[in-house]
Order: C-alpha cells, then structure tokens, then sequence
C-alpha cells in the first residue's frame, strides 16, 4: 500500500508538471519560450512508458502518463497555433 502510494504522488506530480506552460502559453498566445524538440521528444518518451505501462499492465504508469500526453498534445497545438502565423 506505501508503495502504491508513493507511486500514485509521483503521478500525479509529473502528469501536470507540464500544465502550467500549457496555461502560460494560452494566457500569453505565445510560444516563444518552448522547445519544439523538448515537446516532440518528451511526448515520444512518454507514448514509451504507455506501451511499457500497458505491457506491465500497470494502470498507474498508463494512466499517468497519458494525463501527461493530452497536456503535452495541447502545448504541441498550441506551439503551432502561436508560432506559425497564415
């Protein structure tokens, strides 16, 4: 049970650490201050621990880190959508 529990908080604390640049991003309608190759190569290694999550059939490791990939997806559309003006 400690272990889970230890487990869930670290979840938790890294399924939103990056929620508050998405908010920043949104509020500011900018971007220039996010690495594109960062939000590319982090969501690549957390699309990794899904598929390493779900072949463990560790619900905490998926769960957390697709919280992790939707916040992730979101600051990839809004990094478009605020950095390549049409």
């Amino acid at each position: 049970m400690f272990w889970q529990l230890i487990g869930v908080s670290a979840a938790c604390l890294t399924s939103f650490a990056f929620f508050p640049q998405v908010i920043k991003m949104y509020r500011g309608k900018s971007s220039k201050d996010i690495s594109l190759i960062t939000l590319v190569q982090l969501s690549l290694g957390v699309g990794l621990w899904i598929l390493y999550g779900a072949y463990l059939k560790d619900l905490i490791i998926v769960l957390a880190n697709s919280i992790t990939l939707l916040t992730l997806l979101i600051a990839l559309f809004l990094y478009r959508k605020y950095t390549i003006k049409i």
